[in-house]
């Protein structure tokens, strides 16, 4: 039986596999990162700026509680990991963020506070409920609360420009294309900077959804402000690619039945942009971020017709590659592991 703290040293280091038959011209390899402890790419900012508010002394454990706007994925990890190093956590997130994605995050033990806001939130001064929720709880309680910010803590940055982008380039040094959704930035701009210094022909793609979209984690940018972890390096993002709903789910659709593969929406979006990009190539080695799984997607699945439930239910329990993740999907945390004092 591990121990919280332990898990933390399986942060990174995810999968990298082959999408396309060998010997294609233009080869996909999708990064699996649905293999982090807590579930999704996010477990990597997360540790990073905890981590980075620990050197910096703002965080004291039994006194502050941290504090994140999230539409998802960023909730999860900052609940396990908080939790892992003894602090506590409370998340503010979008209504309409699936019901999975709540109950794994109060599961975990972190307190969730819920706002009638867009799917993802915004990060325009005035616009977005959740963050300006965030920001009135600290101001009033500046003492006990601390907000890492995600879409401007240059930890999530790092994160990926000494984390995800050495692993891309160590297991694929002919890597001509990055393609990731954008979010708040961290993961676009941290893999792209240090790919493109190691080879600045290296293309990186940005992953939009439409407007008003249902896939949990992205951002459109035109009714969404760009992030300003975003913009301070926007300009290594070489194309941007637009994708609606239905081209993201009939991806995760293909995905399962092609390949066996159990993808969150937000991967299927990156899978129907890599396809366009795919079609106007001669060659190339593309590398795709799918950032979680599709298991606590059912009630945004099923909405969308995307599976019947018993198609849901067997790709959650045989789709490939696809880990146990025993700290979100078998019996609760308290009973499964070990708190070290």
């Amino acid at each position: 039986m591990q121990s919280y703290t332990s898990i933390l040293k399986h942060v990174g280091n995810t999968p990298q596999i082959l999408l396309s038959s060998p010997g294609d011209r233009v080869a996909l390899y999708a990064k699996l990162e649905w293999f982090n402890p807590f579930g999704s790419l996010k477990d990597r900012a997360a540790l990073w700026m905890i981590k980075d508010a620990e050197n910096r002394k703002i965080l004291k454990r039994g006194q502050t509680i941290l504090l994140e706007p999230t539409s998802g994925n960023t909730g999860i990890a900052l609940a396990g990991i908080a939790k892992a190093l003894g602090y506590e956590a409370e998340l503010i997130i979008p209504s309409k963020a699936s019901e999975e994605t709540k109950t794994l995050i109060r599961r975990i033990g972190a307190k969730l506070l819920e706002t009638e806001d867009d799917l993802c939130p915004r990060a325009g001064p005035g616009t977005d409920q959740c963050i300006a929720l965030a920001n009135a709880i600290i101001k009033a309680h500046p003492e006990r609360y601390v907000m890492l910010n995600q879409y401007a803590n240059e930890s999530n940055f790092y994160a990926h420009f000494e984390g995800t982008g050495p692993e891309i380039w160590g297991s694929l040094r002919d890597v001509t294309h990055f393609i990731a959704g954008v979010g708040t930035g961290g993961t676009l701009t941290g893999v792209a900077a240090y790919l493109k210094k190691k080879n600045p022909y290296v293309k990186v793609i940005g992953v939009q959804p439409q407007r008003a979209h249902h896939i949990q984690g992205l951002r459109n940018l035109e009714e969404s402000a760009a992030p300003e972890l975003l913009r301070r390096r926007i300009e290594l993002i070489d194309e941007w690619v637009k994708v609606s709903d239905g081209e993201a789910f009939n991806a995760v659709k293909t995905l399962a039945y092609t390949k066996a593969l159990f993808v969150g929406p937000s991967s299927g979006a990156v899978y129907a942009a890599a396809q366009k990009v795919a079609e106007k190539l001669n060659s190339g080695r593309l590398v795709l971020m799918f950032a979680d799984d599709g298991r606590k997607f059912w009630s945004l699945y099923d909405e969308f017709k995307v599976f019947t439930r018993e198609e849901f239910n067997y790709y959650s329990r045989y789709a490939k590659h696809l880990p146990a993740n025993p700290l979100l999907y078998e019996e609760p945390l308290r009973t499964r592991l070990k708190m070290e004092s």
